[in-house]
């Protein structure tokens, strides 16, 4: 059954806009991470077969929950317990428990990740935790029965939804800067570009619109009976709303502000939320056990994942870190021994994972007056220099391409060339070993050394 007092209280979590800096690489879909408020633990989920992969006991009626950007952590509410579990993503254990204030049910964490915020929905206030020590360093007063959380992109103010309006909080000083009426908010969701707020009504059966530069309500968008939950899609056109009464989710244009489709789900859909890539939707239905799929694409329910009993909240890890780190090698040798009418180089790009290359380009610089011949396939070149295109090269394996430079009467000396990478798909997170250069010294058109 649905606990008491939750027609009040959201499990819906937004999730965080992962931050700048990259993310470690993980699995190739992301996992779903959702509270189930009466069997006491968190179900995890694989998006990419939509089975549960794990299943993590928590505290006491588990009603929120939240990944940091980096997806190293999850924070779960436990409403019965007062307290928040921290739950370490790599192995899926708890590994901190942090007291905070009574009934503890919605969550947000800053995009940077560095703090948590709490609703205590007995307590009528915020509990805000460090990350980096996992302990409360403050308590915000709030407005009564606050259930809901959610942290602006740029991480410089939280929205709480409370029994009859939405609370801004300063993150820099955690001090209430506005209070926005509203008819019982519910689930809260921000734009990508952090200019509106979207804000489910309970009572009033509408999604309320409020511009967070002026904190004003600049309309309502009717939507199904008894809107809970909340969430919008990365690029902001769709916003997505559970509505208790109807086992349904609406679907909102934000261009139009209209509700474009009704989409059927379990019963008692409570939480929401869009996968990091758009391109699914779970929501978590609390008296049926289970997780409804949803392809955005087409508003049609693709899968329902049997999960814990009373699945209140859902939040996902950020979306797979596709990287492959390209080492640049550079080799010269004679042709035919120390007597020899042309050098010849090899521009080998071993690639050290952790994904597979599909396209790289190297380019190598030649010595002022040399030319170059005899290139390999895919090999380009103009005055100075030689360009490489590679295909695909599997994590752990290398590609080389050749090509001459002849000697003449004028190439005494060192004959250096220098290789760059210049472009790869995926990206490469280490420019350290983009660039190696091979010298030859030639003592005549005869007579050369390579090292």
């Amino acid at each position: 059954m649905l606990a008491s007092g939750a027609l009040l209280c959201s499990g819906f979590v937004a999730v965080a806009v992962p931050a700048a800096n990259a993310a470690p690489a993980r699995a190739a879909a992301p996992l779903a991470y959702i509270a189930n408020s009466e069997s006491d633990n968190v179900s995890v989920v694989d998006t990419a077969t939509d089975t549960v992969t794990a299943t993590v006991p928590v505290g006491d009626g588990p009603s929120g929950v939240v990944v940091t950007s980096d997806g190293d952590r999850a924070y779960v509410t436990n409403r019965g317990s007062g307290s928040v579990s921290v739950i370490d993503t790599a192995t899926n254990t708890v590994t901190a428990t942090v007291p905070v204030g009574d009934g503890p049910f919605g969550v947000a964490v800053t995009p940077a990740g560095g703090s948590v915020y709490v609703t205590n929905f007995l307590s009528e206030s915020v509990s805000v935790i460090d990350t980096a020590t996992n302990t409360v360093t403050a308590t915000v007063p709030v407005g009564a029965l606050p259930n809901n959380a959610t942290a602006a992109p740029g991480g410089d103010r939280v929205y709480v939804s409370s029994g009859a309006a939405v609370t801004v909080i300063d993150t820099a000083t955690n001090a209430v800067t506005a209070t926005v009426p509203v008819s019982r908010p519910n689930g809260l969701a921000v734009s990508p570009d952090g200019s509106r707020l979207y804000v489910s009504s309970q009572n009033a059966g509408v999604v309320t619109v409020i511009d967070t530069a002026t904190n004003a309500v600049t309309g309502t968008v009717p939507v199904g009976n008894t809107p809970f939950g909340a969430a919008v899609s990365p690029d902001g056109s769709r916003v997505y709303v559970t509505n208790i009464g109807g086992n349904s989710t609406s679907v909102i244009d934000t261009a139009t502000g209209t509700a474009v489709a009704t989409v059927g789900v379990g019963s008692t859909p409570i939480g929401v939320a869009v996968t990091p890539g758009g391109g699914e939707l779970y929501v978590a239905n609390s008296q049926s056990g289970t997780a409804s799929v949803i392809d955005t694409a087409t508003n049609t329910v693709t899968a329902t994942v049997p999960v814990g009993s009373g699945p209140y909240a859902v939040a996902f890890t950020p979306a797979a870190a596709t990287s492959a780190d390209i080492d640049v090698d550079v080799t010269a040798r004679p042709s035919l021994g120390i007597l020899v009418p042309y050098l010849t180089y090899t521009l080998t790009a071993r690639n050290l994972g952790p994904n597979a290359v599909t396209t790289a380009t190297i380019t190598a610089t030649l010595p002022p007056g040399t030319t170059a011949t005899n290139l390999s396939p895919g090999c380009t070149t103009t005055a100075g220099t030689v360009t490489c295109a590679y295909g695909a090269i599997a994590t752990g394996a290398g590609a080389s391409k050749t090509f001459r430079i002849p000697l003449h009467l004028l190439s005494l000396g060192s004959v250096k060339v220098t290789g760059t990478r210049t472009a790869s798909s995926p990206a490469d997170p280490n420019p350290a070993n983009d660039t190696a250069s091979a010298s030859c010294t030639v003592l005549s058109i005869l007579l050369a050394g390579c090292a």
